[in-house]
């Protein structure tokens, strides 16, 4: 038992206001996931499709981050890496989704693109002035950090796109703003794997040198 505690990080004593945060943030991507995936399929919209999806991964992330918020460096690292790893292939998977619908031709209704895309806004912003003030922490932190703000750049992306496909009648807006949301999830994702190893890499040092005093 002494020997556990002292060759391995100690948890770290999370931040009270984090944990708020972070169920805060939970509960409304959750609320989202429902109302833009119906949207989605009333409008036949792809980056309404690509938002939802993400609502619904942001949320399952912030499960994650609740459940190693008490935990070592070491755990929390690698759930950034899983984060990041599935924000990733969530952008992959966006970009093969417009590149079918572009096959298709479907050109998606422009109101409730705009009405939904106006409301998730609404919602992400408020959960990213909930979190801006946790985004200097660690990998896990960094990676809620920036679903939420890629969350808020989304939307006003879907917005502009609603505006695209009203003005041009054609699916292509629509189109070009799920490739962006993609390319950003995907850069993102990047950044968190990278944020992580270096957080895993640490925990992993600090954990040997640990090791050595409890030999002298």
């Amino acid at each position: 038992m002494a020997c556990n505690s002292c060759c391995a990080p100690q948890p770290g004593q999370p931040d009270p206001r984090f944990r708020k945060a972070l169920w805060f943030a939970l509960w409304v991507n959750l609320a989202m996931f429902v109302v833009e995936g119906y949207a989605s399929l009333q409008s036949g919209s792809v980056s309404l499709m690509a938002d939802a999806i993400d609502f619904f991964g942001d949320s399952a992330n912030y499960i994650l981050s609740l459940t190693v918020l008490s935990m070592g460096m070491l755990w929390r690292g690698r759930a950034a890496m899983v984060k990041g790893i599935t924000m990733a292939l969530f952008g992959v998977a966006v970009l093969g989704r417009a590149a079918w619908v572009a096959q298709s031709g479907i050109t998606p209704e422009p109101f409730t693109m705009g009405a939904i895309g106006l409301l998730a806004l609404a919602a992400n912003v408020a959960v990213a002035i909930t979190l801006f003030r946790f985004r200097a922490g660690d990998s896990d932190m960094r990676s809620v950090w920036l679903c939420s703000r890629n969350d808020a750049i989304g939307n006003l992306a879907v917005m502009a796109a609603a505006l695209g496909v009203f003005g041009t009648g054609s699916a292509w807006p629509d189109l070009a703003v799920a490739a962006v949301m993609g390319g950003l999830a995907i850069t993102a994702g990047v950044s968190v794997v990278r944020h992580a190893r270096a957080d895993i890499r640490q925990a992993r040092e600090d954990s040997t040198v640990g090791q050595g005093f409890e030999v002298r």
